[in-house]
């Protein structure tokens, strides 16, 4: 997984000590909640890089696999397409959110003061470094990309209550709410990571308006 982070022509340090990659679950973005979720993105002053879930959509391709028989690695493609479409869903929201598919892309976006959204699958579809299975899914991604773009926070929305959940890595494999590669790959890219759910619109507003990681969301 080293190898996978190994990264290209490097943002300028200032704007990496200050930019969040916030991974948008797929759950969430077919929520009602989402409106407030993209007000507080829209209203934070730091640049943000939104990476979504397949949502729906991934949990077609699941049922699609299972009817079909197809392998991992088809399902891995279809599923970073579904996280593209709804990049375009989410990026259409909202004036002033854009649509990357590379690092440049992303670079570019940002350097706009927009806010970038990752559809994944052009960066994604092709690599040998990073597993094609169900174990690795947009969690770890948000992860992967925040260690390839040098960035030290990465932030989880989720559409489930965290009040009162452990918010160890394993707790939350355990729980359902990240995928199997999570730990791993929280180690390997040595990023902070934080995550939110049901009602933490206010908290993660907080934590952008502090530029520090929140106290009872870090995920150890």
């Amino acid at each position: 997984m080293d190898a996978a982070l190994q990264k290209p022509a490097s943002m300028p340090r200032a704007q990496t000590e200050r930019l969040t990659v916030v991974k948008l679950g797929g759950s969430v973005v077919r929520g009602a909640a989402l409106e407030s979720w993209l007000e507080v993105i829209a209203d934070a002053k730091k640049p943000i890089v939104i990476v979504p879930g397949g949502g729906a959509l991934a949990d077609e391709v699941r049922q699609c696999q299972r009817q079909l028989g197809f392998a991992d690695a088809t399902a891995h493609r279809m599923a970073l397409l579904a996280m593209d479409q709804l990049a375009w869903a989410v990026a259409g929201l909202r004036a002033g959110f854009e649509v990357g598919t590379s690092e440049a892309d992303l670079r570019e976006i940002l350097a706009r003061a927009h806010v970038a959204v990752w559809a994944p699958s052009a960066l994604i579809a092709d690599r040998t470094d990073l597993e094609a299975t169900w174990r690795l899914t947009s969690d770890s991604l948000a992860l992967w990309l925040a260690g390839r773009l040098g960035v030290g926070d990465c932030y989880l929305i989720k559409s489930v209550s965290m009040a009162r959940r452990a918010k160890s890595a394993s707790a939350l494999l355990r729980d359902g709410i990240v995928d199997e590669a999570f730990s791993g790959m929280l180690a390997c890219t040595g990023v902070r990571c934080a995550i939110f759910g049901q009602g933490d619109q206010g908290a993660l507003a907080a934590c952008f308006a502090s530029r520090a990681m929140p106290p009872g969301h870090v995920i150890e």
